[in-house]
């Protein structure tokens, strides 16, 4: 028997919750963005009326403003988000308990058990509804038999809509899709697929997958059998960590890296989301860091190495630092970095010296302060030293939700490095 899964997107999200805060904004075009002070502040989301000026998401403010005259800047308030994202699942949860976040604007549903309130599409429905008339927020919601093709249902109608993408329909609906529109095919990958004349979803599917995995290595395998439509991952209680091998994020920067410094204060930014999901998952300590690069000429990299068990994002960044300086020889310029860990102990460990000392402990203390100042008052509130070295690093918060490959690559959370992540954990469009 199929599954039904669920994919939501929900709309413009960070400047929908801005009119919903501030009513006057109603009707007006909006622009959520980084710190406006800053020399490379971004739009990080935008209003359906800002988008009709062409205001895109990573749209540096200025050439945002020169798009759309008048158009507002607002300052983004994450835990306003996340105070709204937790509303939404809430409504989802009268359905399933089957919800797997995917951003914290997006999760993926499985409403299979879920008979007695009616098919996927009656589902769907239903709570577009509910998240409209009870939050003020509009959805939109993929139905399909699999994770990858209802989140490409989701993105065929926006805004406030319900696509079904199913066994009947998915070749007329899917196939003809550019193959970039797949779920991790990034711009590199999106590259060789077209100079082997593959250029939608419906040619990567018919091509021979002992080909693709040989042109594009494991993961051309993989995309093979998603855009057949032969996902078989399991949408994951959103409470479900037991079976978490690593935990990880990664970023695209907006220009090139060169300095060491410059690595060494976004390597830190990253490790403050690893330690956080980590403490969040209760996953115990880590022993393994995993360090990924991307230089300019988007070749990838990636390093790792063993530590003492933590948990702590300074020992975590210090470490994927000193991986970056020992282990990439490319000197060329960086434009994306990645930091997951590995190994928990699950709060199962050996006594050591460490732990005697109280070094350990004193670390974990201070960090755990700072944490619980940041859930009460904001991300922005407390920051490290090394961020007043580039005042746009202020605003970053990479933090979001764990990102999950549908079907994984060996159980591994995704490096992301075909997902061409933003910045900031921006909406999607």
């Amino acid at each position: 028997m199929d599954r039904t899964v669920l994919h939501s997107d929900l709309n413009n999200f960070y400047a929908t919750v801005e009119k919903k805060l501030f009513p006057e904004l109603e009707g007006k075009p909006v622009a959520v963005c980084g710190d406006k002070e800053a020399r490379h502040g971004i739009v990080l989301a935008k209003s359906e009326e800002a988008k009709k000026f062409g205001v895109k998401t990573g749209d540096v403010i200025w050439e945002a403003e020169r798009k759309c005259p008048g158009l507002i800047i607002r300052p983004a308030r994450f835990s306003e988000y996340v105070r709204y994202s937790r509303a939404v699942r809430d409504i989802y949860a009268r359905y399933t308990d089957k919800i797997e976040p995917f951003g914290i604007d997006e999760c993926w549903l499985d409403v299979t058990r879920s008979k007695i309130f009616g098919d996927g599409k009656t589902i769907a429905e239903r709570i577009r509804g509910e998240v409209r008339s009870e939050l003020g927020l509009t959805v939109s919601v993929g139905v399909s038999f699999n994770k990858v093709f209802a989140k490409l249902a989701s993105d065929l109608k926006k805004p406030d809509a319900v696509t079904v993408a199913d066994r009947e329909n998915f070749r007329q609906k899917i196939w003809p899709l550019p193959a970039s529109a797949l779920l991790f095919v990034g711009k590199a990958t999106e590259k060789k697929l077209a100079r082997i004349g593959i250029l939608t979803i419906g040619q990567l599917a018919a091509a021979d997958p002992a080909f693709l995995k040989e042109y594009l290595g494991k993961w051309g395998e993989t995309l093979s059998a998603y855009a057949r439509g032969e996902d078989d991952s399991p949408v994951r209680d959103m409470n479900e960590s037991s079976d978490l091998k690593s935990i990880g994020n990664s970023l695209t920067y907006r220009e090139d890296i060169y300095r060491y410094e410059d690595v060494k204060r976004l390597l830190y930014v990253l490790s403050e989301s690893v330690a956080a999901r980590l403490n969040d998952a209760g996953l115990g300590k880590a022993d393994t860091v995993h360090l990924w690069v991307r230089d300019k000429e988007l070749e990838n990299y990636s390093f790792q190495r063993k530590v003492r068990p933590t948990a702590l994002c300074g020992e975590i960044a210090e470490a994927a630092f000193d991986l970056f300086k020992k282990q990439y020889k490319a000197r060329r310029a960086v434009r994306g970095l990645g930091v997951t860990v590995s190994g928990f102990d699950k709060g199962v460990r050996q006594m050591t010296l460490d732990d005697l000392s109280g070094e350990y402990d004193k670390k974990e203390r201070a960090e755990r302060a700072v944490h619980a100042i940041r859930e009460k008052y904001g991300y922005s509130k407390i920051q490290r030293g090394i961020m007043f070295e580039d005042r746009s690093s202020l605003s970053m918060d990479v933090r979001g939700e764990r990102l999950v490959r549908p079907g994984g690559v060996d159980g591994e959370i995704a490096s992301q490095d075909e997902g061409e992540p933003e910045r900031l954990p921006p909406e999607e469009e």
